[in-house]
């Protein structure tokens, strides 16, 4: 048990804000062609596929600034 703790505790914040973006991204669409946001986490549909992983840099960018900012 005290492994798991130890890798729990060790998760940097890059890999938290990744496993933010995979959740947001399968909640809201994002990375369908045919995205549609609902709840104002997504980003606007894209027509090419540059423009979806620019989308999802900069969604990426926003879950680590959420997670890396401290807690009041």
């Amino acid at each position: 048990m005290k492994s798991m703790e130890s890798n729990s505790a060790a998760r940097r914040p890059e890999d938290i804000a990744l496993d933010l973006l995979k959740f947001v991204a399968a909640h809201t669409n994002v990375a369908s062609k045919s995205s549609g946001s609902t709840t104002g986490f997504g980003v606007p549909a894209a027509s090419k596929p540059e423009d979806q992983v620019a989308n999802l840099l900069e969604l990426y960018a926003k879950c680590r600034a959420a997670v890396e900012t401290p807690v009041k």
